[in-house]
């Protein structure tokens, strides 16, 4: 297992889309870890999270420190690293977290400082919401929070993944490309998520957006769906991995041609049964579990 320290001088390296000792037109297989998104066993605490995702055979956590996340973001100087040691303890890898931060304040102060004394190398912040009033304005105030958020990070020796999410600024990836080409590569870049991708742009919208961006992917979201029609319209349905809409041979060939190596963070936003919290939580390992399968398939067939 990579220290973290080696992890980190490794990912920073595939945020510029070469590794040491590879040229630049080189594939290289995915070799970052894979995580899971702790958002989806909120009732865990820190060290049986990480026996329950260790059991299932991850390699990290991607660990939500937001309002209502395993670690709330106000109590992060004391809280976030007994929550990193707990996982450490628990043999996985912390190599992210997901909070909800979108400017410099003295939350995101102490949240971005204390991540870079654990060393994690990177963070997704939160989201920015066209009002559709003016959305060149809009914009741009959402591009100098995020610039803002991107300077703290860099003091820290922390990276800033833009998240694609669709229905929010920078899911088509054109409207924040243009901001964050203006921002050092090592300190920001992009969380980029298939799924959402293909919701903005199923045929070639997404390719489009995965080749503008490639060589700045700092993570990855794993997640799938699919378009169904509805009594109010057409919407995006979750599904398991492998039943959607995400061409994933087609995705890990691009990221394995741009050089990707970091984190891969496996999302279950479906619907899961149990109509209790220990019924759900079986429903959600085993569902992380199939899933977990179909990714690592997935991965040796690109490295095939």
């Amino acid at each position: 297992m990579l220290t973290r320290r080696d992890f980190l001088a490794t990912a920073c390296a595939a945020g510029a889309g070469v590794r040491p000792g590879d040229s630049a037109d080189t594939p290289r297989p995915l070799s970052g870890p894979i995580c899971l998104f702790s958002k989806h066993l909120p009732e865990l605490n820190w060290a049986d999270l990480a026996r329950a995702t260790k059991d299932l055979g991850f390699d990290g956590i991607d660990l939500t420190v937001r309002k209502g996340g395993h670690v709330l973001p106000e109590q992060a100087p004391v809280n976030l690293p007994k929550a990193v040691t707990a996982i450490h303890d628990g043999g996985l890898t912390v190599p992210m977290i997901t909070t909800d931060l979108q400017e410099d304040n003295e939350v995101a102060r102490a949240v971005v400082s204390t991540a870079g004394k654990l060393e994690i190398p990177f963070m997704k912040p939160g989201y920015y919401h066209y009002r559709f009033v003016d959305v060149r304005r809009e914009l741009e105030t959402a591009g100098a929070q995020f610039r803002g958020l991107a300077a703290i990070a860099r003091q820290h020796g922390v990276q800033v993944g833009f998240h694609n999410h669709a229905g929010y600024i920078g899911a088509p990836i054109w409207d924040i490309a243009r901001i964050l080409d203006a921002v050092d590569p090592q300190s920001a870049g992009y969380y980029f998520d298939v799924c959402h991708a293909v919701t903005e742009g199923g045929v070639g919208g997404w390719k489009i957006a995965l080749n503008l961006v490639s060589t700045r992917i700092k993570m990855i979201a794993v997640k799938d769906f699919y378009w169904e029609k509805t009594n109010s319209g057409w919407k995006p349905r979750m599904c398991p991995l492998g039943q959607g809409m995400v061409s994933w041979p087609e995705f890990f060939q691009a990221l394995c041609r741009a050089g990707f190596a970091g984190p891969v963070s496996l999302h279950l936003e479906y619907d899961l049964p149990g109509s209790t919290a220990p019924a759900r939580r079986e429903s959600t390992l085993a569902a992380a579990s199939r899933d977990l399968g179909f990714l690592r398939k997935s991965l040796e067939a690109c490295r095939a």
